[in-house]
C-alpha cells in the first residue's frame, strides 16, 4: 500500500514538473517571440525609412558630376570669365587581374600625370571600378591618356575600360588682372570666393549632375554598365555693366598715377552712368591676377619672409585679404573738399543760401577753443557762393554749414545716401562712420563736416552722390550686373534703373552743374579741364587724422567730376590713398589722372566734343597713308588731312612716312615723307621738354622736327609739361610723335 502511494506521489511530482517546464517554455517562447516581434515592428515601422536609406547607401555609390559655370561678359559681350573644358581621370582597378598590369599602368600614369608611382600603384590594387586619379587635366595630358588607353588595350586584352576621362571645367580669366576687384575668382571647388563670382554664385554655378553606380555583395563597385547618369545643368551667364575698353583706359592711367605720385595705399576710380546708376568702370589699383589669385607681390613676400616663422601664416592671410579687397566699396575715407558739392547743394535746396549770398574769409575761424584755418591763410575776404566753391574756402563752408544747421545737414546727409550702404551688388560694402549714430552733432562737428572732414564714407557713396548732384537731383541704385541669361539666351534677371529718392531739385542740380563747370575752367581746378568738353568737378585733399605714419602727414587726394556739364552722362571719381610724391593735393595728384581717363573715355562713349579755336591746335587727328604715292600726290593728300610735310631723299615716290599711317598727331603736325631707303636712316636728338609751357614745348618740338601729342591740361595758361614719353637725348626719326603730359602749375590746397 505504501509502495503504491509512493509511486502515485512520484508520478504526480513528475507531471507537475512537466507542467511547470511546459509553462516555462511557453513563457520563454512568448516573451522571446514577443520581443522579436516588437523589435521587428520597431525596425519596420519606426526605423524602416532610415534603414532603407542606409541599405541604399551600401548598395549604391553616388558620384557628383560638375556643372559648367556660367560665363561673365562685359557690357559689349567680351568674355571676362569663362569655364573651359578640362578632364578628370577615373581609374577602374577592379579590371586589372595581374600585378604586371598594375605595374605597367602605374608607371605610365605616374609619368603622364606627374604623380608619385607608389600612390598610383596603391590605387591600382583597390577592388573598385571608380577611383579619382587626377582632376582638371589639360588637353595635352588628355591626348597622352587617350594614347595610353589604346596602348593598354593592345597590350592587355580586355582592359579597354580601365581608364575613363570625365568632363570637368576650370575657370579662366582672359584679361588676367582686369577689373579683378569686381569680377573676383573661384576656389578649387568652383565656388565663387570674391566679387561677382561670389555675389552671384547661385546663378553662375548651375546644378551638378550625378552618376549612380551599384555595388555587388562584396561591396565592390560594379562596372560602368550598371550605372545611371543624371546630366548636369550649366550655370547662367552674366553680363556686366563694366565696359572692358573703359575699364582698361581707367586702369592704365590709374596705374601710372600710382607710380608717378608714389602712392602707398592703392587708389580707386569709379565711372558711373549718372542717369542709370550703371557702373561702367571700377578700378582698385594695384589689382591681382585672377588666374593666380594666391600669388602675392614680391614686396609682400619679402615683408612676410622677414617675419618670425610663427607669424608668417597670419601675415600671408592678411596680405591676401588686402590684395583682394575692393577698396571702392569696402574702404571708407574722409572725402574732404569733394564733399563741398554736396554741402552747397544742401544749402541751395534748403534756401538758406543763393548765388548772391556773401561769405567772409579772414583766413581762419574760431569755434570755442579751436581755430580752423583756410588753406589761404591771408584770407579770401568777401566772396559769393561760386567764388567760395572755386576758392575751396573752408571758413565760407563753415558759414554755409551753420546756416543749414545740424538737423538739416544730417537730413540731407541721409538723403544723399551716406548714412547707409548703397546696396551695390558686390560683396563687402562698408557702412559710413559719422559723428554719432543718431546724427547729433556739436557746433565743431558741423563746422568740419561742412568741408568733408572727420567723417568717413565709401568711394561708391561719393560717386553716387555726385551723380545725384549732376543728374537733376535723383539718388540712383548703383549696380554692376546688367542681366542674367540662361544657356539658351533667355533672360533670367534684368536690372532696371532704380531711383531711390529726389534729394535736391532739378533747378538746384542745374545751378550746381554751372558752378562746378566754372570751377574747372575759371576756378581753382583747371587741372580738371578737358579740351573740347564741358566738365564739372571738385577736388579734395583730406588729412588722415589719427592714421598718419611716423614722420608723415598722410592724405587722401581725390577728384570727382562729371561730363558733359550741360547734359551730364557720366561721373568719375579718382582717389589716391596716401601719395608720397612731390604733391599730395587732389588738384595735382588726382585731377590730371581724371583728365587723362576722361579724355579717352568721352570720345569712346561717343560724347561729342566741341573745340574752340584755342583748343583745336592741340587736338589729335589721324594720319593717312601716303606711302606709295608720288611726292606731289603725297604732299597734297597730307595737306588735305591738315598736316604739313617734309620730304627726305631724292626719289620720286614715297617709300616710308613718319608718323606711320593711323597715328594720332595734332592738326598742323608735320609728316615726314621718305623717298629712298637712305633717308630713312637719318635721326634727330630728342630735346628736354619738361618744365615748359604748351607754346614753348610746341616750339621746341618744331625746331627738332618732332610731333607732340598733348596729354593732360593744355588749355590753362598755367599748364606746365611734367613728363615726356621718349627721354631726352634719344635718337629718333624726324616726325616721331612724343607724348608730353601737362599739369596746371597753380597749387590748390583743397
Amino acid at each position: 500500500m505504501a509502495k503504491k502511494s509512493s509511486k502515485r506521489s512520484a508520478k504526480g511530482a513528475l507531471q507537475l514538473l512537466r507542467m511547470r517546464t511546459t509553462i516555462l517554455i511557453m513563457l520563454i517562447l512568448v516573451l522571446g517571440f514577443g520581443a522579436v516581434s516588437v523589435r521587428l515592428g520597431y525596425l519596420q515601422l519606426v526605423e524602416g525609412t532610415y534603414l532603407q536609406e542606409k541599405a541604399v547607401e551600401q548598395q549604391l555609390v553616388d558620384t557628383t558630376v560638375n556643372s559648367k559655370r556660367g560665363t561673365i561678359y562685359d557690357a559689349k559681350g567680351k568674355v571676362l570669365a569663362q569655364s573651359a573644358s578640362v578632364w578628370k581621370v577615373i581609374l577602374a582597378p577592379a579590371y586589372m587581374k595581374t600585378d604586371e598590369q598594375r605595374i605597367y599602368i602605374s608607371q605610365k600614369l605616374s609619368k603622364i600625370l606627374d604623380l608619385e608611382y607608389d600612390d598610383v600603384y596603391k590605387k591600382c590594387k583597390k577592388k573598385t571600378y571608380y577611383v579619382v586619379l587626377k582632376r582638371k587635366i589639360e588637353s595635352d595630358e588628355r591626348e597622352k591618356i587617350l594614347a595610353l588607353c589604346e596602348d593598354i588595350n593592345d597590350k592587355f586584352d580586355g582592359l579597354s575600360n580601365v581608364i575613363t576621362l570625365f568632363d570637368d571645367y576650370r575657370r579662366y580669366y582672359p584679361y588676367n588682372d582686369l577689373a579683378s576687384s569686381v569680377i573676383g575668382f573661384t576656389g578649387s571647388d568652383d565656388q565663387g570666393l570674391e566679387g561677382v563670382e561670389f555675389q552671384y554664385n547661385k546663378y553662375l554655378m548651375g546644378t551638378p549632375g550625378r552618376i549612380i553606380t551599384a555595388r555587388n555583395a562584396n561591396q565592390t563597385d560594379m562596372p560602368f554598365q550598371y550605372e545611371q547618369n543624371v546630366a548636369a545643368k550649366d550655370g547662367n551667364n552674366i553680363t556686366l555693366t563694366i565696359d572692358e575698353t573703359v575699364q582698361s583706359i581707367a586702369e592704365k592711367y590709374m596705374k601710372k598715377g600710382l607710380t608717378d605720385n608714389e602712392v602707398v595705399n592703392r587708389g580707386v576710380c569709379i565711372i558711373m552712368n549718372v542717369n542709370t546708376g550703371a557702373i561702367i568702370a571700377m578700378v582698385t589699383v594695384d589689382g591681382y591676377d585672377l588666374n593666380n589669385p594666391y600669388d602675392l607681390s614680391e614686396a609682400d613676400l619679402k615683408a612676410i619672409g622677414a617675419l618670425p616663422e610663427k607669424k608668417r601664416a597670419e601675415a600671408e592671410s592678411q596680405a591676401l585679404g588686402a590684395m583682394w579687397r575692393n577698396k571702392a566699396v569696402a574702404d571708407t575715407y574722409y572725402p574732404g573738399s569733394v564733399f563741398k558739392m554736396c554741402t552747397a547743394s544742401m544749402a541751395l535746396n534748403e534756401g538758406v543760401v543763393n548765388a548772391n549770398s556773401s561769405f567772409y574769409c579772414a583766413g581762419s575761424v574760431s569755434i570755442y577753443d579751436q581755430t580752423i584755418h583756410c588753406h589761404y591763410h591771408a584770407g579770401h575776404g568777401s566772396q559769393n557762393l561760386f567764388q567760395a566753391i572755386c576758392n575751396s574756402c573752408n571758413p565760407a563752408f563753415i558759414d554755409i554749414g551753420a546756416r543749414l544747421g545740424a538737423k538739416n545737414f544730417y537730413k540731407y546727409y541721409q538723403a544723399f545716401g551716406f548714412s547707409n550702404p548703397t546696396g551695390i551688388d558686390l560683396p563687402g560694402e562698408s557702412d559710413d562712420l559719422f559723428f554719432n549714430e543718431d546724427g547729433s552733432m556739436t557746433q565743431t562737428d558741423l563746422a568740419v563736416a561742412s568741408f568733408g572732414q572727420n567723417f568717413s564714407i565709401t568711394p561708391i557713396q561719393m560717386v553716387t552722390a555726385c551723380a545725384a548732384v549732376a543728374n537733376g537731383g535723383k539718388v540712383l541704385q548703383p549696380y554692376v550686373v546688367q542681366k542674367i541669361t540662361d544657356v539658351d539666351g533667355n533672360v533670367v534677371k534684368n536690372t532696371e534703373t532704380t531711383v531711390k529718392r529726389q534729394v535736391i531739385s532739378s533747378s538746384v542740380s542745374k545751378q550746381m552743374c554751372n558752378f562746378l563747370e566754372e570751377n574747372t575752367t575759371k576756378g581753382g581746378v583747371n587741372n580738371g579741364y578737358i579740351s573740347g568738353y564741358r566738365v564739372g568737378g571738385k577736388t579734395g585733399t583730406s588729412e588722415k587724422i589719427g592714421q598718419s605714419q611716423s614722420g608723415y602727414k598722410d592724405y587722401i587726394a581725390s577728384f570727382c567730376g562729371f561730363a558733359p556739364a550741360d547734359k551730364p552722362e557720366v561721373a568719375c571719381l579718382v582717389f589716391y590713398d596716401t601719395p608720397r610724391g612731390a604733391s599730395y593735393y587732389g588738384s595735382q595728384v588726382s585731377a590730371p589722372v581724371f583728365v587723362n581717363i576722361m579724355s579717352e573715355v568721352l570720345p569712346y562713349l561717343e560724347i561729342q566734343a566741341e573745340y574752340d579755336n584755342g583748343e583745336k591746335q592741340y587736338v589729335d587727328t589721324i594720319t593717312g597713308s601716303y606711302t606709295g604715292l608720288s611726292v606731289s600726290k603725297a604732299e597734297a593728300a597730307a595737306k588735305k588731312d591738315g598736316f604739313t610735310t617734309t620730304v627726305k631723299g631724292n626719289g620720286k615716290k614715297v617709300v616710308a612716312q613718319m608718323p606711320s599711317t593711323a597715328t594720332k598727331i595734332p592738326v598742323g603736325g608735320n609728316v615726314v615723307l621718305y623717298t629712298d631707303n637712305e633717308s630713312t636712316k637719318q635721326k634727330v636728338e630728342v630735346p628736354d621738354m619738361v618744365g615748359n609751357s604748351v607754346s614753348t614745348v610746341n616750339s621746341i618740338a618744331a625746331s627738332a622736327g618732332l610731333n607732340i601729342s598733348f596729354s593732360g591740361v593744355t588749355a590753362s595758361a598755367s599748364a606746365v609739361s611734367t613728363s615726356q614719353s621718349i627721354s631726352p637725348g634719344e635718337m629718333v626719326n624726324e616726325g616721331t610723335v612724343i607724348t608730353v603730359e601737362f599739369k596746371g602749375s597753380t597749387v590748390v590746397h583743397d
